[in-house]
């Protein structure tokens, strides 16, 4: 399952506000609180809607690895290559949003 860290560094790669990961997961603001604090306990149901939540807004969850390899993160789903944005090489003060 996900933990606190996890849930705090999606919703700040994907922008959503506390109150915008409430509505997706259809959970009160206080529980989100109450998770990125890190107190889960007896709350599987709770935390298994965040994470589908901030997996339809496009993170994918990395449980922990072997020994050397780091702890459970999170990174942005890859996008589609339709959706590439613009390229390193070609910004410029002209596509400067």
């Amino acid at each position: 399952m996900i933990i606190a860290m996890q849930i705090r560094a999606a919703r700040a790669m994907t922008g959503m506000s506390k109150e915008q990961l409430a509505a997706a997961s259809g959970l009160p603001v206080a529980t989100i609180e109450t998770l990125e604090r890190d107190e889960t306990q007896g709350e599987p149901q709770a935390l298994l809607a965040v994470k589908q939540a901030l997996e339809a807004g496009g993170v994918l969850f990395i449980a922990s690895g072997n020994h050397d390899e780091g702890g459970p993160g999170v990174r942005l789903k890859a996008r589609a290559s339709s959706d590439e944005g613009i390229r390193p090489e070609n910004l410029n003060s002209a596509n400067d949003d």
